[in-house]
């Protein structure tokens, strides 16, 4: 792996603390949805509303261990904000460390319940941006039955078969990122701890080392899932990547430490109709140099720009 892979992963979000850019304003935004183990939970995000909250509406979805506040999620409310977009910022359960719940990477039921609210209903396109695991659920809920109004959909550095990219991110070399992942995991589920039942002690969640421990100890049993095994099969998008309901977009860099392209490339070769696929040869993960071109002319260089230009393209 290259170090200037490890450095578009690890130097962006550093950069976005010290001197990143503000975010448009916005409001607080919530809505409860009912889930069947836990009755009620609040999930909440940060909208922009630029007018009456009609025409193009952007709903980005964050990473594992990421919020609403993210810089990569920042940098696309700043691009829709110059497109002239309303944008959505969500929170997956428990992201903005309220303690309501925990997500995983197939919960598509926060999308969802995001895109039911009045907020939204007035708006007549939708669109959906997600980074990392928050692509990956983007990918899955276009792959169901998405409301009709979502036109396209673009992933950017997410895994598709949760299997194979578990076993890259568990190996000792990427034991940093790992550590990382797990200390915004630990967080959530310290504070979830607090106020639900939780499957084991929050002594126990803070001693395990990979994810793989994780998602057979934490995820797999809240969820519902027999085993973090039973949890990839289920929740894994590649098997549904030919029922996409909508133009879709994954970016994918071929030096991703994090999301290895031996990881992807068996799922998108060929490409499913609906699904384009766009090796990026610089950058890391859901970092990029500022020059990025997608050959969308009609918008600046750079990652979110350049995708949300590819969005209302496909979206007509």
């Amino acid at each position: 792996m290259s170090i200037s892979a490890h450095y578009w992963t690890i130097a962006p979000p550093i950069l976005h603390r010290v001197a990143g850019p503000a975010a448009p304003a916005s409001e607080l935004w919530h809505t409860v949805i009912r889930d069947r183990e836990r009755g009620p939970v609040r999930i909440t995000g940060r909208l922009r509303r630029r007018g009456g909250g009609e025409g193009t509406l952007v709903v980005v979805v964050h990473g594992l261990g990421g919020h609403a506040a993210s810089g990569y999620a920042v940098r696309a409310a700043v691009a829709a904000e110059h497109a002239g977009l309303d944008c959505l910022r969500l929170n997956l359960r428990g992201a903005d460390r309220s303690g309501e719940d925990f997500y995983h990477a197939g919960l598509t039921d926060d999308l969802a319940a995001a895109l039911a609210i009045s907020e939204a209903g007035a708006y007549q396109t939708i669109l959906l941006l997600g980074y990392s695991l928050g692509g990956h659920l983007v990918l899955r809920y276009a792959s169901g039955e998405p409301d009709p109004r979502v036109r396209a959909a673009a992933a950017v550095c997410s895994p598709l078969e949760l299997d194979s990219c578990c076993a890259a991110m568990d190996r000792p070399a990427l034991w940093l990122y790992r550590r990382y992942l797990l200390a915004g995991l630990n967080d959530i589920y310290r504070r979830v701890a607090a106020r639900r039942p939780v499957p084991v002690p929050v002594e126990v969640a803070r001693r395990i080392r990979t994810l793989r421990a994780w998602d057979e100890a934490v995820v797999a049993p809240r969820h519902g899932f027999s085993s973090a095994e039973d949890y990839y099969a289920k929740a894994s998008v590649a098997p549904h990547l030919r029922d996409l309901k909508v133009p879709s977009l994954l970016l994918a860099s071929t030096r991703d430490p994090m999301v290895p392209v031996e990881t992807l490339r068996p799922w998108v070769s060929p490409a499913p109709p609906a699904l384009h696929v766009r090796w990026l040869e610089r950058g890391g993960h859901v970092g990029f140099p500022s020059d990025l071109d997608l050959q969308q002319k009609e918008a600046p260089p750079g990652l979110e720009p350049q995708v949300l230009r590819w969005l209302l393209n496909a979206a007509g």
